[in-house]
């Protein structure tokens, strides 16, 4: 998978912009704030019409328009494949082969795209709602139906934490509809579960062989599922998983009533990463830590490819100054001639001798982009 083309209409500071990209290796260049992270974000945004940086889509919208348009041209091994995201005040409008998609689920996945940006460091020591973003985010690239029973589940969350406030507030003792609600809750929360359970498992092989080529051999990596609801793993099934979720719903319903809040299920789980025995998060020095995070990320590639048959795009936003030379070795070695990657930087000096692919270099300042044509 590539993306071959792009277009920019009123995208952040810029007005109108396209380029081709012939080219693995794409290396937007220039000083801070001149618009190279507005770039690569404007690829992330195609892929999964929203920014990894903002969730105000006014944001992304040039200052004198009410409406920015972002365009590609996706080639994969069945064919090429245009895609299109309209935002505005009124939302969003998604286009695949020129035609409107209506669901969420049917859009994403139609570009695959892994991005890698300082904050990822953190996924290992920061909140664990960091860790589920990254596997809803993640994983809804992969299987479309995993992205709507999230949905799903996220509204009939919403709905059971608001009748909740309703019993509270106004004293009722009808739980009836809240009976509804909560078998509706363990539906959808299981369906989640149950493939966040497997994806989990299939990353960390991928993550466990680069953690030990990083690690030379020294260190093992585990990623556990740290689920709020009690997993049986011996009868371990979707079916499984809804009967102890809905048990679990149950048998905590008054200290809910009293909290005013759904406390067990999908929304309030983590992940734990273990090397060698050790809670890393916990127990881990900051080399340990950034090594985890860093094979996980580049993890994603090989699993990406082994679940779709394509890999996928690659964004590294700034991060090469945030490792040291060992690990920008490692990382450019896992993508170097198969995987597209798009990359910004202010110098290329950490870079040099480390390449053996060609790049296309685009200097970009104040909005404005110029190819070099030395190459």
């Amino acid at each position: 998978m590539r993306l071959s083309e792009i277009s920019l209409q009123h995208y952040r500071n810029y007005d109108s912009l396209t380029l081709d990209f012939p080219k693995t290796l794409n290396i937007f260049l220039g000083e801070n704030a001149q618009g190279k992270t507005n770039l690569l974000e404007s690829i992330y945004v195609l892929a999964m019409t929203r920014s990894h940086r903002t969730s105000n889509e006014k944001e992304l919208i040039h200052w004198d328009s009410d409406s920015a348009k972002v365009s590609g041209i996706i080639e994969k091994k069945t064919g090429t494949v245009p895609l299109e995201l309209i935002v505005s005040n009124k939302g969003r409008k998604t286009k695949v082969n020129h035609i409107e998609q209506k669901r969420l689920s049917s859009y994403i996945g139609q570009l695959n795209v892994i991005l890698f940006a300082p904050e990822d460091l953190s996924l290992v020591k920061g909140s664990p709602q960091i860790r589920r973003k990254f596997i809803d985010m993640e994983l809804g690239q992969v299987n479309p139906i995993y992205l709507y029973d999230l949905v799903q589940y996220q509204s009939v969350l919403k709905q059971r934490n608001q009748y909740l406030k309703q019993l509270a507030d106004k004293k009722q003792s009808d739980t009836i509809y809240l009976d509804i609600l909560t078998e509706q809750l363990a539906d959808f929360g299981s369906k989640v579960l149950f493939a966040r359970l497997e994806f989990i498992k299939k990353l960390e092989y991928w993550a466990n062989l680069l953690h030990k080529k990083i690690s030379h051999g020294k260190e093992e990596l585990f990623i556990e599922y740290s689920s709020s609801t009690p997993i049986d793993k011996e009868t371990f099934s979707q079916e499984g998983i809804q009967k102890q979720l809905l048990q679990s719903l149950l048998d905590n319903r008054k200290r809910e009533l009293f909290k005013v809040n759904t406390f067990l299920g999908p929304h309030r789980d983590d992940l734990m990463f273990i090397v060698n025995g050790q809670n890393v998060q916990t127990y881990g020095s900051q080399g340990q830590q950034r090594t985890t995070a860093l094979s996980v990320k580049l993890a994603e590639i090989d699993l990406m490819f082994a679940e779709t048959g394509e890999y996928p795009v690659l964004l590294l936003d700034d991060v090469m100054s945030e490792l040291d030379n060992e690990r920008q070795l490692h990382l450019l070695e896992t993508i170097e001639g198969k995987v597209q990657t798009f990359l910004t930087t202010t110098s290329l000096d950490h870079l040099n001798n480390k390449l053996t692919v060609e790049p296309d270099i685009f200097y970009v300042h104040q909005g404005e982009i110029e190819r070099d044509s030395s190459i």
